[in-house]
């Protein structure tokens, strides 16, 4: 029986494809899931495996362009290995007429094939992107084991496999992946990981090797997938001034982006007067470097730039401002910071006192912790405290649940827990999303004064700054005091000025004297 092998669905906007390389001869025996050959879209490149065993038949040759559902090859089911004239394993038996290395070894393949899909990693995550390979294509893979990473808009998440077998990579890193999209296969097998015996002797496998590289050589090298030809073409390079950083040489999109055309040879001078004339009129040379890159906005920069930016459009933000004296805080923290730490383990710092702080006062300004849910408005009962955190792939935000509840020292283990885990991207969706108010400290990276962004669907943010001593007029005198701008942004569509600003100097009382906050006046 003859098998057709159709051009794949790789995308809802891709309605046609072109044919890279073929890693398979006409004619030659091919195993089940073996990829055959390799093709390009304007967007990625896909390798398409065969759909049976059998004797290949190509319909189509390389560089030939194909719409979706084209018939690409044909698979002879009924035919044997022997029947392929250049069949895989007639390649792999030894020149020199040495027995074959037995069949039966420790690993052995049972013929069934694991599709890996993005798994479904929170209800408001619709496509992640493929940060980072940790196992290679072609690797050895246990049940269980992390063989990559993948970035949604709001963590990281880490990838274990599905099954013991060989790897076998379908997206590429960078790609962007719908939930339940296909990420990569891996070829079930038993007995554990493959063993030297199980290798093709090194003549046969040097050989083979060489003849792939030779066949590669003739289309791959220098050559420019679909998306790169466009590009260099609009910028008028020839493809074969780039050199290509892709498999086997090819040029990919990142090198025609980068790639730049070579400036024209200025015209010789006419004599040597005119030759002199010209080196005098030329601009002195400068110094130093003028490198550039480029680098792909990653899934959670461009959802946080979107959210922002959604934010300062839907909302009626404004900013109101206030001082605090930090020095009776201060003068708290030096006196009982060795105490705290020893008997809790945990340093004291301020984020517990302005956690604190503003728990009593949205308890008193409960609009301030509210939301806006279409028509209605929604009163929370209880303070969900998110703090803003620099990570290394960008800001995130993990919350602090019912922290009225929380003890001084509970807070600041929980900060400390949440920022470990945000800089080491091990934050989970749960510790991610709620929020009834956000927490942002800029003072820690030196700023004096700003006005933060509201954190929807909440409805304020308090900002913190750094800590100035200024001279301060107290009691007709003058002092020099630790001082701090806070800044509270909120919605006005939900908040009056009476209450944002009664909200930040209840916040500044409760710091000014935090002795209040231990008997809640």
């Amino acid at each position: 029986m003859s098998l057709e092998i159709k051009v794949p669905t790789v995308g809802e906007s891709i309605t046609e494809v072109t044919i890279g390389q073929w890693f398979k001869k006409d004619g030659e025996y091919v195993e089940m899931d073996e990829v055959i050959c390799e093709l390009e879209s304007d967007k990625a490149t896909f390798e398409l495996t065969a759909e049976a065993s059998g004797v290949l038949k190509i319909k189509a040759e390389e560089g030939d362009t194909l719409d979706i559902g084209a018939v690409i090859c044909e698979i002879d089911t009924n035919a044997s290995a022997s029947d392929g004239g250049s069949s895989e394993k007639k390649n792999q038996s030894p020149s020199n007429g040495s027995p074959k290395a037995p069949e039966t070894s420790k690993s052995k393949s049972t013929g069934e094939v694991k599709e890996m899909i993005v798994p479904t990693v929170g209800e408001s995550i619709t496509e992640v992107t493929l940060a980072s390979w940790l196992k290679s294509d072609g690797d050895y893979v246990e049940l269980d084991e992390i063989i990559a990473e993948v970035d949604s808009d709001k963590a990281t998440f880490e990838l274990p496999a599905e099954a013991n077998g060989i790897l076998r990579h379908v997206a590429q890193e960078g790609d962007t992946l719908e939930i339940g999209g296909l990420i990569c296969k891996i070829e079930v097998t038993e007995g554990g990981a493959p063993t030297s015996s199980e290798e093709v002797p090194e003549s046969a496998s040097s050989e083979e090797e060489a003849k792939k590289t030779s066949d590669k050589a003739t289309y791959a090298t220098g050559h420019a997938s679909p998306a790169a030809a466009k590009i260099l073409s609009e910028k008028g390079i020839d493809p074969q001034s780039v050199s290509g950083s892709g498999k086997d040489g090819r040029i990919t999109k990142e090198d025609a982006e980068k790639a730049e055309k070579p400036a024209k040879e200025a015209a010789k001078p006419a004599s040597t007067a005119a030759s002199n004339q010209s080196k005098a009129q030329e601009a002195p040379k400068k110094s130093g470097t003028r490198d550039s890159r480029r680098e792909k906005i990653s899934s959670l920069r461009r959802t946080v730039s979107r959210r922002l930016v959604s934010v300062k459009n839907e909302t009626a933000m404004l900013t109101t401002f206030n001082e605090v004296n930090m020095g009776p805080i201060m003068e708290l923290r030096k006196k009982f910071k060795d105490q705290f730490k020893e008997k809790h383990g945990v340093n004291l710092g301020f984020m517990s006192f302005f956690t604190k702080a503003v728990c009593v006062a949205l308890q008193e300004w409960p609009a301030v912790n509210a939301q806006i849910d279409g028509n209605e408005i929604i009163y929370n009962d209880f303070c969900d405290i998110s703090i803003a955190v620099s990570a290394p792939k960008g800001l995130v935000v993990p919350v602090i649940r019912n922290a009225e509840s929380l003890s001084f020292d509970e807070i600041e283990k929980e900060v400390v827990r949440l920022a470990t885990k945000a800089r080491d991207n091990k934050l989970s969706i749960e510790e991610m999303t709620g929020g009834t108010f956000t927490l942002t400290n800029g003072g820690i990276f030196g700023s004096m004064m700003s006005t933060p962004i509201i954190n929807a669907p909440q409805s304020a943010i308090l900002g913190m700054h750094n800590i100035v001593e200024r001279p301060m007029a107290v009691n007709g005198e003058v002092k020099i005091l630790p001082m701090m701008y806070l800044a509270l942004s909120y919605d006005h569509r939900i908040i009056d000025g009476r209450e944002s600003v009664s909200f930040l100097v209840r916040v500044k009382q409760l710091l000014e004297d935090p002795t209040r906050l231990l008997f809640g006046v």
